[in-house]
């Protein structure tokens, strides 16, 4: 029995990262200053170079280090249990809105800006009748 481990492929690590952080090839590419063909290139190579991934990490919002050490199977893992862990907090609750703001008082706040505007309304037309 051999013990391979799996290439530490960074390219496809960037990619896996871009896809969950819902960004395009396209999107990528503007914020680092370069074609989308450059991005995939980047994402089908196996390394690439320290200062290159300092790039890409600060344009995906992640650290060197979390690309580096970016494994699929551990974020399954995470989420399969926070999900068996949480059941009343996951899928199978109803989720309650608590604003941190009382309703009424913005209900008040936004009546009172419309009395304004009618005010500053009624004002401008008094003005315009009593220039003519």
């Amino acid at each position: 029995m051999s013990t391979l481990a799996r290439p530490n492929h960074i390219g496809r690590k960037n990619s896996r990262i871009r896809e969950l952080r819902d960004m395009k090839q396209e999107a990528l590419a503007q914020a680092l200053g370069t074609n989308q063909q450059a991005i995939s290139n980047m994402e089908n190579s196996e390394t690439i170079d320290e200062e290159k991934l300092a790039e890409v990490a600060k344009a995906l919002g992640v650290t060197v280090e979390a690309i580096k050490n970016f494994s699929e199977e551990a974020i399954f893992n995470i989420i399969g249990n926070t999900i068996n862990n949480n059941d009343n907090a996951s899928m199978n609750s109803n989720i309650q809105y608590q604003p941190t703001f009382n309703p009424l008082d913005k209900v008040i706040e936004l009546y009172e800006r419309l009395v304004q505007v009618e005010k500053d309304k009624i004002e401008y037309l008094e003005k315009i009748l009593k220039g003519k």
